[in-house]
């Protein structure tokens, strides 16, 4: 397959770029800045907000995988609401626009989207996870902080941009994303690591908020079944089956690590934490508690369904990058 990734240089884009380069498909990256990236995968340049020569790479390829948007590792400050708002409908948009020019559009657009456009799970009953189905999107819960709401607003404007675009001959996937575990540097893994090795990975506010995630390789599995599969179509969620809660999630990560003690933290403490790692507490305090309901009905088996087990793998992969020099070679 000819597969154009626009966003394809972060860490999730990484890890799905080189499996489809592995498996013999053509990979087209866009980015806004020329890169040096593996054997087999092609570069372009774009600026996500415009038409431009770029959208001949999408005009007969058979599938467009968008992963652009800036990232959300930051703190919720207006100007970074607004260009995580504006990276992700700019970047929906022009794709849509490209693949609507097209005299050969693919056959398939998987659009990257997120486990965070549902509601906090502690407003449902019981906190009962959230699918596909009987999921609730949020943005309306009772003392929930306003720039939890504005994220939420985020995902809902970057799926109807998708929704809206004029693509009839193109089969169209939301991809509502949990937290991707990948052992490579500057992720959401690495951080939670980098607490855990200092003591620092306790119970936060408690610990009772759930944890949604996804091991790398289950969402690259994910994506290629979803391009093979023609008969699935609107939003996908991509998270393991089993969601924990904060406290024993970074319990078991600890325990990976062989860090035996950790010091809980309050709301207050983990406000002042995320201010000095640039970050935001929603990451900590939001209850994502997401199941993979479609994916299940398709057949979908995960080879890390839960905590327990992808902890300790990507430990070992991180500790043998650290080895290696940090993050994975090229080429």
């Amino acid at each position: 397959m000819k597969i154009v990734i626009p966003g394809g240089t972060g860490q999730v884009g990484g890890a799905l770029r080189r499996a489809l380069a592995a498996r013999g498909d053509d990979v087209v990256v866009l980015s806004r800045r020329p890169e040096r990236l593996e054997k087999g995968v092609r570069h372009v340049v774009w600026d996500g907000r415009t038409l431009g020569g770029w959208a001949d790479e999408i005009d007969g390829a058979d599938a467009v995988v968008n992963l652009a948007g800036r990232s959300v590792s930051c703190r919720y400050t207006d100007a970074n609401l607004r260009q995580m708002m504006s990276s992700r409908v700019d970047s929906t948009r022009v794709v849509g626009e490209a693949i609507a020019q097209a005299e050969r559009p693919p056959s398939v657009w998987l659009q990257m989207s997120t486990a965070t456009i549902y509601a906090d799970a502690r407003s449902r009953p019981d906190h009962l996870p959230h699918d596909e189905s009987t999921g609730v999107v949020g943005g309306e819960e009772p003392d929930v902080p306003l720039y939890w709401e504005y994220s939420v607003r985020i995902a809902r404007r970057w799926e109807e941009t998708q929704a809206e675009a004029d693509t009839p001959r193109t089969r169209c996937v939301a991809l509502r994303t949990a937290m991707v575990m990948t052992p490579d540097r500057g992720g959401v893994f690495d951080y939670m690591s980098w607490m855990a090795r200092l003591g620092l990975g306790g119970a936060v506010d408690g610990g009772r908020q759930y944890v949604s995630w996804i091991h790398e390789e289950d969402f690259v599995r994910a994506v290629e079944l979803l391009l093979e599969r023609d008969d699935v179509e609107g939003p996908v969620n991509l998270a393991a089956p089993e969601p924990v809660q904060q406290r024993d999630f970074m319990r078991v990560l600890r325990r990976a690590w062989g860090q035996p003690v950790a010091l809980p933290a309050t709301r207050l403490m983990a406000e002042v934490g995320a201010f000095a790692l640039r970050t935001d507490t929603e990451l900590l305090l939001k209850s994502r508690r997401v199941v993979p309901g479609r994916l299940a009905d398709a057949g979908f088996t995960f080879r890390h369904p839960t905590w327990e087990s992808a902890a300790p793998d990507l430990v070992v992969r991180a500790r043998e990058q650290r080895r290696g020099g940090g993050r994975r070679r090229l080429g």
